[in-house]
């Protein structure tokens, strides 16, 4: 295995990282925005306000990109091990 391969797997995992965690961030970070929007329009400065909102908004992302994300990442790992052969030689 030379320097170049071991540098493509890095970057093919970084950005598998990158795909799967977006979903979720991206969810957590609307939320996060509306909730703040409301508290700044009400004037509620409740820290826990947000909190449950986000875990809502967490599970339903991951309900509905689990699939998505797990079939990433079964196909990253299939690759993987598919290569073993090549990154031998």
């Amino acid at each position: 295995m030379d320097q170049n391969t071991l540098i493509d797997i890095g970057n093919q995992a970084m950005l598998l990282i990158v795909y799967m965690s977006a979903p979720l961030l991206l969810s957590a970070l609307a939320v996060g925005l509306l909730i703040s929007i409301f508290q700044a329009a009400t004037q509620i400065q409740e820290q826990t306000l947000s909190f449950i909102p986000k875990l809502i908004a967490l599970v339903v992302s991951l309900v509905l990109f689990g699939p998505w994300m797990l079939q990433l990442w079964i196909s990253y790992t299939q690759d993987l091990y598919l290569g073993i052969p090549q990154y031998i030689n």
